[in-house]
């Protein structure tokens, strides 16, 4: 009898579940495979990829309200602590004011679990590369924040050095 049954497999993010039906009974096993999908727990800003596609806007709409969500980023093989936490703070999450522990959730997020002392130690390093801003909350805690546009605007202000330098060698000639 287990030779006349058909199996389907759904997997939506770590989530997986399995309907085992009779081949004349498929079309019915299909149709409650979205239904179930449903009632998946799905992690924050990851949709499933099997939705009515009414809800979806109000998924990502969702996701870009909540201040605390997970930054979407890509992360490739070769990139360190401190490119994935440069690419979590180029995000907008990287915007608002984040403690060591939501950087450490949002790593964790992607699979990269590292101890707190190495996350630490790359904030701090980032912050006194002036890469991200760090400061001390009315509470004592450090938080961390996208460097704003200001700190770079020193190596625009050399560009115009050229155009000096060129008046310079033109008036010795005259």
């Amino acid at each position: 009898m287990s030779a006349e049954n058909v199996k389907i497999r759904v997997r939506s993010g770590q989530n997986e579940v399995e309907i085992e039906a009779p081949l004349s009974k498929i079309h019915d096993a299909i149709n409650v495979i979205p239904e179930v999908v449903a009632k998946l727990p799905s992690p924050a800003g990851a949709a499933s990829p099997v939705q009515p596609s009414a809800p979806a806007p109000a998924a990502s709409q969702e996701a870009h309200t909540q201040p605390s969500s997970i930054p979407v980023v890509s992360i490739e093989k070769g990139d360190s602590l401190s490119d994935v936490i440069l690419k979590f703070f180029a995000d907008n999450w990287g915007r608002n004011p984040r403690k060591l522990q939501e950087v450490r959730e949002a790593l964790q997020s992607y699979g990269l679990n590292y101890p707190k002392q190495s996350v630490a130690v790359a904030l701090l390093r980032l912050a006194k590369a002036s890469r991200i801003r760090r400061f001390k909350t009315e509470g004592g805690e450090y938080v961390y924040t996208w460097a704003t546009g200001a700190v770079s605007q020193p190596v625009v202000v050399q560009e115009p050095a050229e155009e000096d330098q060129l008046e310079l060698e033109a008036s010795p000639t005259g």
